[in-house]
């Protein structure tokens, strides 16, 4: 049955001068549609702007996933050089996929997409952002079937291009690749960052989730022992019964508490850190555009330089093919020159995205460890007051035994 769509959210207006551009962007209301494998999760995604180029101040569009993908694939073929914000990984495990978790944890993750996008400054010009927060769904269905792209692959084949990227920045990394690669100091540096970032977030994240389902199992054992203790009560006199009952009871709150806190640590601390990991991935993704846009740089350039001895040669010995040769040379040339200008571009981009994306990074993963570090406090002091107002009734109940 399909879940009530609530209005909350599009009630709300942005609270920013008449004034100030603002481009707000929700993602909620997740509703299962169709079952089996041809099952899949809509979202309500509504928006708020006085962006001039967009259709009235508030619009509300239904999307699914593969929209979001659409959306990914599209910015990330115009972009280069700029770090497009990952999508969340898709679960091909049905009772994994249409868990109530799940689809939360997916709904914040694709919240947090679109506002990166939105509030990018070159990202938020994007048609194709327009197009996403516009069109209609039958318009959107068309578009998807028309794309094409590296992440129109299968989930196989695009682990495998993450794991080549991976591959050539290690080599670059160990010094195992020369030819054809940037000498660029400060760009190298940006290489090792990226590596090491990579690999301090990913044990981060794999801690996290660690101590997230010890929380749970400490939750559920203590449920467990709660109604054990009850039971216990029930069989015993009055006073130890009354005491058993109230260690039960006393439990099984902190069970809640538990698990409550679990879910925060989730959606708070753990899922912040696979966010990061997955953003690192698209940074490789980015520097593996930035290689392959070098390299194409270099070959033309020494193609052009067979060209220009090539036709050296042909005006020499005064051959009939110098005019075609000159065109070749010539168009040639302003490949090169186009090529040069793309390259250079992404330069200039990933310059502004790195400090960028630094600046962002240290802001979120402030956020997460003072809500990690609040809501393990608030869980210590909430563990340590029920036991502590439990003890008096235990000690009363000894004495009068």
């Amino acid at each position: 049955m399909e879940q009530q769509r609530s209005t909350s959210e599009s009630s709300q207006s942005p609270r920013s001068p008449p004034s100030q551009r603002y481009l707000s962007v929700s993602v909620s209301d997740p509703v299962k549609l169709g079952n089996g494998v041809q099952g899949y999760i809509s979202y309500r995604v509504i928006t708020k702007t006085n962006f001039p180029e967009y259709q009235g101040s508030e619009k509300i569009v239904i999307r699914r996933y593969s929209d979001f993908v659409w959306l990914r694939d599209r910015l990330f073929d115009k972009y280069k050089g700029i770090f497009v914000p990952p999508l969340p990984e898709k679960s091909a495990v049905e009772k994994f996929r249409f868990s109530a978790e799940f689809i939360e944890t997916r709904r914040q993750a694709l919240d947090v997409f679109v506002n990166r996008i939105a509030s990018h400054n070159e990202l938020q010009q994007s048609e194709d952002l327009r197009t996403f927060l516009q069109a209609d769904e039958e318009s959107m269905e068309r578009l998807r079937s028309q794309e094409t792209g590296i992440f129109k692959k299968k989930p196989a084949d695009l682990m495998q291009m993450f794991k080549d990227v991976q591959s050539k920045v290690s080599d670059v990394v160990l010094g195992k690749e020369k030819p054809l690669e940037e000498s660029n100091p400060e760009y190298e540096k940006l290489k090792h960052y990226v590596f090491e970032l990579e690999n301090h977030l990913t044990e981060a994240q794999k801690h996290a989730y660690r101590l997230l389902k010890r929380h749970r199992e400490l939750g559920q054992s203590l449920s467990g022992f709660g109604k054990a203790a009850k039971l216990l009560g029930a069989c015993e006199g009055q006073a130890l019964g009354k005491a058993f009952d109230e260690l039960g009871a006393k439990s099984e709150t902190l069970s809640i508490k538990l698990q409550k806190e679990a879910h925060q640590l989730l959606m708070n601390f753990e899922e912040p850190m696979k966010d990061y990991v997955r953003a690192v991935q698209s940074i490789k993704v980015t520097i593996g555009e930035r290689a392959n846009a070098f390299r194409h740089q270099c070959e033309l350039a020494e193609t052009m330089k067979l060209k220009e001895i090539n036709l050296d040669k042909l005006m020499l010995t005064r051959s009939d093919r110098v005019g075609e040769a000159e065109q070749e040379y010539k168009e040639l040339k302003a490949e090169s020159e186009e090529v040069t200008r793309r390259f250079e571009a992404i330069v200039r981009r990933m310059n502004e995205e790195i400090v960028r994306f630094q600046e962002q990074k240290t802001q979120d993963m402030r956020i997460a460890f003072h809500e990690f570090a609040k809501g393990q406090a608030r869980l210590a002091k909430s563990i340590a007051d029920a036991w502590r107002s439990l003890l008096p009734k235990l000690e009363a109940c000894s004495d009068t035994s």
